[in-house]
């Protein structure tokens, strides 16, 4: 059974639970009514003899003449005295009256109750089968047109492979579970395709970027092998020590995104304590920290010290001469700013500078070490907490980001 189909098991069970229910209504109406049938005989056989005894003490016996029920009456010593000509003693059942020194005995037959039992059997073993049939029928159809779509889902999904994400499952236009399950699906496939977009995505930005650090090591060293007079003593290895730490970077960024998303152990992290670290950080600046007040939070602490140092670092990078950093709390939430004067970020780039690789500026953000992964890391770090990270215009000018999280 557990290897047949959702239709053939919903039927057998249909089936099988009303036949126990039929079957058991059918022994009970059959029992009643032959209860009921029995009860009715033996109520009119007590009433008989008792007109019987009361005829006797008024009137003397009564005359052996045939009645609905077959009587005797017997005296003391219990011999017969009179009785009607159809009494026998293989009667059904027989109920008795006291009548002075008589006793009075009626005997009644539950011929009639058989054949009336008889007669309501008869259709009960005929129509119970025939309503299982039409139980069955009926289940078999309505359950096979409940599961067509499911079996339309099937088939499409079937058809669906890794590089066929745009397809969808047809969506019933009913409003039950099947059609509500389609959906589920087709939203899973539009994220699954969202994902997979991205990933390529970012594979082929992630080749790019790496492509150039890698690129100008070569070049250096080729250039270097071909003209060893070409460079002065010692451009090799500051070429190849910066590009290899701008490689290094990009790499441990790269790890960094690819780990935002799985399950990190979270504890209460004073982002007070975050902010002032990141803070002094920062050199060659004016930096304000006056309105860093006591602040917790729930998260992991690692994750969020990388959001605060990307934060700070994006800060200085774009500065002119001033960043400011500030924690607060509103209620139930913690809130995270950071501020500087530099040219600020314009509002139709607000939202595309959290993506990846993304660079207003390509070629400040290349001298300067950016990646174009900083922000992203961020997005994805508060996004996951629970949190938000918005930009804004700064009171010193430039761009303010403003993030909030939960407070712990």
């Amino acid at each position: 059974m557990a290897r047949t189909s959702v239709q053939v098991r919903t039927t057998s069970a249909a089936v099988l639970v009303v036949a126990v229910a039929l079957v058991l209504g059918a022994f009970a109406l059959v029992f009643l009514v032959r209860s009921s049938l029995r009860e009715g005989a033996e109520t009119t056989a007590e009433q008989q003899a008792a007109a019987l005894a009361q005829q006797i003490s008024t009137s003397g016996l009564p005359s052996s003449t045939s009645d609905d029920f077959p009587w005797r009456v017997l005296d003391a010593e219990g011999s017969e005295v009179r009785s009607t000509p159809d009494f026998s003693d293989e009667s059904d059942f027989s109920v008795s009256e006291e009548a002075g020194p008589y006793t009075v005995v009626v005997g009644a037959s539950l011929e009639e109750v058989d054949d009336s039992t008889e007669a309501l059997t008869t259709p009960l073993l005929v129509g119970v089968p025939l309503l299982l049939l039409l139980v069955g029928a009926t289940t078999w159809i309505v359950a096979g047109r409940a599961l067509a779509p499911v079996e339309r889902i099937r088939r499409e999904v079937e058809e669906i492979t890794g590089d066929r994400l745009d397809r969808r499952v047809p969506e019933p236009a009913s409003r039950d579970e099947i059609a509500r399950l389609a959906r589920t699906m087709n939203q899973m496939l539009v994220r699954l395709e969202t994902a997979a977009t991205r990933q390529q995505q970012f594979v082929a930005d992630a080749s790019h970027e790496l492509r150039s650090p890698l690129a100008g090591i070569r070049q250096a060293a080729e250039v270097s092998r071909a003209h060893p007079d070409a460079l002065p003593p010692g451009e090799l290895a500051d070429a190849v020590l910066q590009e290899s730490a701008r490689l290094q970077r990009l790499v441990e960024q790269l790890l960094t995104l690819a780990r935002t998303g799985s399950a990190r152990p979270t504890t209460d992290v004073d982002l007070d304590d975050l902010a002032l670290a990141a803070a002094r950080r920062i050199h060659q600046l004016s930096v304000d920290t006056t309105g860093i007040g006591p602040a917790r939070v729930r998260g992991d602490a690692t994750a969020l010290t990388q959001v605060v140092r990307n934060l700070t670092d994006n800060a200085a990078r774009h500065a002119t001469s001033t960043v400011a950093v500030s924690v607060r709390t509103h209620g139930d939430q913690v809130e995270l700013l950071v501020d500087d004067d530099g040219p600020g970020i314009p509002p139709g780039q607000r939202t595309r500078v959290f993506e990846r690789f993304v660079r207003l500026d390509e070629a400040r953000a290349r001298d300067e070490g950016g990646s174009g992964l900083g922000l992203a890391i961020v997005h994805d770090i508060i996004t996951a907490a629970g949190g938000t990270v918005t930009i804004s215009p700064s009171p010193h000018g430039g761009a303010r980001f403003t993030v909030t999280l939960p407070a712990a």
